[in-house]
Formats: structure tokens, C-alpha cells, sequence
């Protein structure tokens, strides 16, 4: 399940940016996800499944535009693809609630992509926050395989007005929440960029899992 909740501190370009989580890398999941199998007796962490093998990456130099796009106005996104994993995902808006903290797609719709709304909109200058589960009690979830995305893949960003931000991945990290570099995820850019989350590493139905993935992208097309 996606781990994303966070306090709003920054202000940066006109729109509330997240500065950090409200615990490091976002509180436990609400919910455990699918997992009939009992866990060991002696209480250790036990891996989550992945929805394939994780090969080390071996960085593609993405191919930049000679002049780099000018950023776009400011329009909702309706979308988001991830060509290299399958993913065509509707997105919703989320906002913070009432206790600070992002909200979510609901869980009875696992292939739904939350967009932060009050932050930048698909290819607007500055750090635009993406958020989806990674499964749920009913199986996989839209960002299963998101820790398998390859730098110089790209992220399409659908919007309201039918134009389209093409991010390419510059990087793929898998943070601890106790670690959680807030600044490095969630800090303003000068340039339109895009974190996409979810969760990671171990899973305890206790603590649920131990780390975020972060994908980290820039804009380097629009159409």
C-alpha cells in the first residue's frame, strides 16, 4: 500500500509544497495487504512479494531536447502512464485532510493514481507528487512494479486540457522511513519535475512496510 502522508510547510511557485512526512516516510498502512500465509512465529519482518524480480539497473542516458520545453499553465491531471511497466492508470486529486495528512486513493480502487493537487499540475514548474498503492488485500495494486521502472523511461502525465507531460526517470530509490530524506523528495525545484510513490522494502502488520520507493523525474517533453 502507498505510504505518503505529510505535512505541508513549504510554499514555492504559488502552490503548497510537501516538506515532510508526519512520521519519517509516512505512517504504516491502514490496511495489510493481501498475504494468507501466517507470519514466522519468532515475529522478524517478513519480505513483501514483489510482483516480479528487481534486477540492478544499469542507468540509460536519457536523450534531452536540444531546448528544453517550456513549462506548462497550470491544468489537472486526468492520467498517468508508464509505458515500460504497462501501467495506464485514471488519476484523482488528493489533498491534505483535516489530520495533515495526503490523502490517498480509496482502497477499493487499487488502479487509481493520487495527483497532489495544490502542487504543481503535469509539466508546471516544480516538484509535482504522484502517489498510488502498491497492493491491497485483494492482490496487486497500480504501483506493484514501480521499483522496476529504468532511469531514461518515461512518465506520461495526461491533463485536462488534453495536452500530455513527458518526465524522464533521472533516478529509482528505495528509502527507509526512519531515513527519509524530506527535502531531497518533496523540496522545490526551479524546473517542472515529478516524485512518483509508493511503498517498500519489508512488511509487518505491525509497523506495515519498512520503506518508500521514489521514483525522481523531469520534463523533457510536452504534446
Amino acid at each position: 500500500m502507498i505510504v505518503a502522508a505529510l505535512v505541508m510547510a513549504v510554499r514555492y511557485g504559488g502552490h503548497h509544497h510537501p516538506a515532510a512526512p508526519v512520521r519519517a516516510g509516512g505512517p504504516a498502512p491502514a490496511e495489510a495487504p493481501a498475504d494468507p500465509a501466517p507470519g514466522p512465529a519468532d515475529g522478524r519482518p517478513r519480505a513483501s512479494e514483489p510482483a516480479a524480480p528487481v534486477t540492478p539497473a544499469t542507468p540509460a542516458a536519457p536523450v534531452e531536447p536540444a531546448t528544453p520545453p517550456q513549462p506548462l499553465p497550470r491544468s489537472p491531471a486526468t492520467t498517468l502512464r508508464v509505458p515500460s511497466l504497462g501501467i495506464d492508470a485514471p488519476v484523482i486529486g488528493v489533498r491534505v485532510g483535516p489530520d495533515r495528512q495526503l490523502e490517498t486513493p480509496p482502497l477499493d480502487r487499487p488502479r487509481l493514481v493520487g495527483w497532489y493537487q495544490d502542487g504543481p499540475s503535469p509539466g508546471e514548474t516544480g516538484t509535482a507528487i504522484a502517489v498510488g498503492h502498491r497492493d491491497t488485500r485483494t492482490g496487486a495494486a497500480v504501483f506493484a512494479a514501480l521499483a522496476q521502472v529504468r532511469p531514461g523511461g518515461r512518465i506520461e502525465a495526461g491533463r485536462a486540457d488534453g495536452r500530455t507531460a513527458v518526465y524522464t526517470v533521472d533516478r529509482v530509490r528505495i528509502f527507509d522511513k526512519d531515513r527519509f530524506p524530506d527535502k531531497e523528495v518533496y523540496g522545490p525545484s526551479s524546473r517542472p519535475e515529478l516524485r512518483v510513490l509508493t511503498c517498500g522494502g519489508l512488511f509487518t502488520r505491525r509497523t506495515g512496510y519498512s520503506s518508500n520507493v521514489v521514483v525522481f523525474a523531469h520534463l523533457t517533453a510536452t504534446r
